[in-house]
């Protein structure tokens, strides 16, 4: 069962398909990307207060809640055409972006391939930047995972992912609209795991030119503090947050301190 959300919500027809997002504020766009088995809710710490200096964007990027994966293709390549066409239509031509995890490597992907778009880029606890199963220690857990919710169990496969990416026992800890969304899109990461990256290299990032904000959660798990690192010195001009107290899900575990960095990097 479907709950409502609580955000009101808006939809646009973007490269033939209907998406939704939900909107607040006004002023200068700024377009919110969420990652793995989110959707346009995770920003809702966001919208209000960051509304009050802009016209916040947060869309549910295809085949995510209110829609589902459909069994069709499902890739980054997809997401970064979508948003990249969402700003051109929605967000006025060009807009502040803020990636979250996997979405901070669709934000990324849509600054290299189009940066007139993008008039800064924040990226959020990115992934690796480039695919090496042998070098990821985290035992296969998205296909453990998958296991599971093909068992039937649906909140211990859920469980799984979001415990390996935000730390041992996030998810029992998390509040019920939180588990309620991921379980909403969870069909996505049977997507999720057909999808194929690409690896990013120096001189690909180098080329980036707008102003960049890195935030990393203080208690982040492996990966994300050496993707961050990497990008660092990649990017020595980049600013660079911690957000204290906070691992992975930061604009949730301490939303003012992310907010904050948010707007003190771009006012």
């Amino acid at each position: 069962m479907r709950s409502e959300p609580q955000l009101p919500l808006q939809t646009t027809y973007i490269n033939d398909y209907a998406m939704t997002y939900t909107e607040h504020g006004q002023g200068t766009p700024l377009v919110l990307v969420h990652g793995s088995l989110c959707d346009c809710r995770y920003w809702k710490s966001q919208m209000g207060p960051l509304g009050r200096s802009f016209r916040v964007l947060a869309p549910s990027l295809r085949h995510y809640w209110p829609q589902e994966w459909d069994g069709g293709p499902f890739s980054v390549d997809q997401h970064v055409d979508d948003l990249l066409a969402f700003i051109e239509t929605v967000g006025e031509g060009a807009a502040h972006v803020v990636g979250h995890s996997r979405g901070a490597r669709v934000a990324l992907e849509a600054a290299l391939r189009e940066p007139r778009r993008v008039r800064t880029l924040t990226l959020a606890d990115p992934g690796p930047l480039a695919p090496n199963p042998s070098a990821d220690d985290r035992g296969g857990f998205r296909q453990r995972s998958l296991k599971l919710i093909d068992d039937g169990e649906l909140d211990a496969g859920l469980a799984l992912f979001v415990d390996t990416v935000s730390g041992p026992d996030t998810w029992r800890r998390m509040v019920p609209w939180f588990q309620e969304m991921v379980r909403d899109n969870a069909t996505t990461l049977r997507g999720q795991a057909t999808e194929m990256l690409n690896s990013l290299s120096r001189e690909q990032i180098q080329k980036l030119a707008m102003p960049l904000l890195l935030i990393g959660g203080a208690l982040s798990p492996a990966p994300y503090p050496a993707v961050l690192q990497t990008l660092s010195e990649w990017l020595p001009s980049a600013h660079k947050e911690v957000i204290v107290g906070s691992s992975h899900g930061m604009n949730l575990g301490n939303p003012r301190a992310f907010n904050s960095a948010i707007e003190n990097f771009l006012i």
